[in-house]
């Protein structure tokens, strides 16, 4: 089975594939690690996407199931998707994730070095043009025209919702589409 999880910064997508991969045995294959080269600051530099597509799908080569988180519609990778997940939660609590998120990963360092500060507040804006875009490629409008001409099946789980009622909700729609295929 291919997963697609997918949804805006901070809706929970990477964690979601971790506990899934870790309940399903499946391996978790996260974009922003093919998307992003290793920079420092960290994702500043982006990959060219022939090299990233070519990565991915290397790794991904020769398995029959596999979960990918993240946002990559405009890949044009031809993957075929046994299922989509689309995780939606509230703008100001994601932004609040983000927040903390950055003030985990990174300290101080947000905050007290203008550079960083600057790429901080950058990416804070870019994440709260999710809601608001309509051109953004990574954005709710955009999502939401992608799931609408999905061919196959789609599971979006929006609010604020537990990572356990999340799991469940997933697992309770791989077991409907395992019924319908038999």
């Amino acid at each position: 089975m291919h997963i697609n999880i997918f949804g805006a910064s901070g809706a929970g997508v990477t964690t979601l594939g971790k506990v899934l991969s870790e309940k399903l045995g499946y391996p978790y294959f996260d974009s922003d690690y093919y998307f992003w080269e290793k920079s420092n600051p960290p994702f500043t530099v982006r990959r060219d996407p022939l090299v990233r597509n070519r990565l991915i799908n290397e790794a991904m080569s020769g398995l029959d199931n596999w979960l990918l988180g993240g946002s990559v519609i405009n890949w044009n990778n031809n993957w075929q998707f046994d299922l989509s997940v689309f995780l939606y939660i509230p703008q100001e609590l994601r932004l609040q994730r983000l927040r903390d998120r950055e003030y985990e990963r990174y300290g101080d360092i947000i905050h007290s070095d203008k550079y960083r500060n600057r790429l901080y507040h950058e990416f804070i804006d870019w994440a709260r043009g999710y809601d608001e875009l309509i051109t953004n490629s990574r954005s709710l409008h955009a999502h939401r025209d992608w799931i609408s001409n999905l061919k196959t099946p789609v599971l979006a789980i929006e609010g604020d919702t537990t990572v356990e009622e999340r799991v469940e909700a997933v697992m309770r729609k791989i077991a409907e589409l395992k019924m319908i295929k038999l």
